[in-house]
């Protein structure tokens, strides 16, 4: 099950995980510890710490090891993760919220078809959920962007493309830290801007799920368009 809470725990263990590699000065192939371990020392569940240790196998992080003798692995460093690396550095350069949206639009056609081409149960069952909490989160902008992130976040997780995913991502988190410094009590956006943006999120969604690579590509310039209201 994906809701916003669960991500929170999984995003902190990960944070967690990614300290003690640091703290420890644990090097690629050393074990960094066992699920059963994670859940004696966190006070976790299974299915936070399954999801913390999918995060940083996606980042490249980690190396998840099953079976006896199995657990949680530095990774060896990769194309991926140099790459990664190398987006933190920009991030930390002067940046506008505008240049990462820019970015990111520029690789959502890529990232969407994708989508629409490798999605699976979970994937479709995750994207349902994620929709419906964006539905609900009209009410206020600062919870439907969030809730728009984490959708798009999820979508980009699906892609085969491991490198446009690793820009799309560090760009989605970009967008996300640079907005933390606006006042996250402007509700500037109306309830009817919102929920027409809901039924682009949702047609984007169905497409999706529906493997339809043109219908796709259609929602995903639908997304880009200026809205009409």
């Amino acid at each position: 099950m994906v809701n916003a809470e669960s991500l929170t725990r999984a995003e902190a263990l990960a944070a967690d995980i990614e300290s003690m590699i640091h703290d420890r000065e644990l090097g690629p192939g050393d074990l960094i510890g066992t699920m059963d371990e994670f859940r004696d020392q966190s006070g976790y569940g299974r299915a936070t710490i399954s999801e913390a240790a999918r995060l940083l196998n996606d980042r490249g992080t980690v190396e998840i090891r099953p079976g006896r003798g199995g657990g949680l692995f530095v990774a060896r460093p990769n194309v991926i993760v140099r790459l990664r690396h190398t987006l933190l550095t920009v991030r930390k350069m002067p940046a506008t919220v505008a240049d990462a949206i820019a970015v990111r639009e520029a690789l959502e056609p890529l990232i969407a078809v994708d989508a629409a081409q490798h999605r699976t149960k979970q994937d479709i069952s995750d994207l349902r959920k994620l929709m419906t909490a964006l539905k609900r989160a009209t009410t206020s902008t600062d919870r439907f962007m969030r809730a728009n992130w984490a959708l798009h976040e999820r979508i980009a997780e699906i892609t085969h493309n491991h490198l446009a995913k690793a820009v799309y991502l560090s760009m989605t988190r970009c967008i996300t830290d640079l907005s933390e410094h606006a006042d996250p009590d402007d509700d500037s956006r109306t309830e009817d801007y919102l929920r027409f943006r809901v039924e682009v999120h949702a047609e984007l969604v169905e497409a999706i799920i529906a493997g339809d690579v043109a219908r796709t590509a259609a929602a995903v310039d639908r997304h880009h368009a200026p809205a009409q209201i």
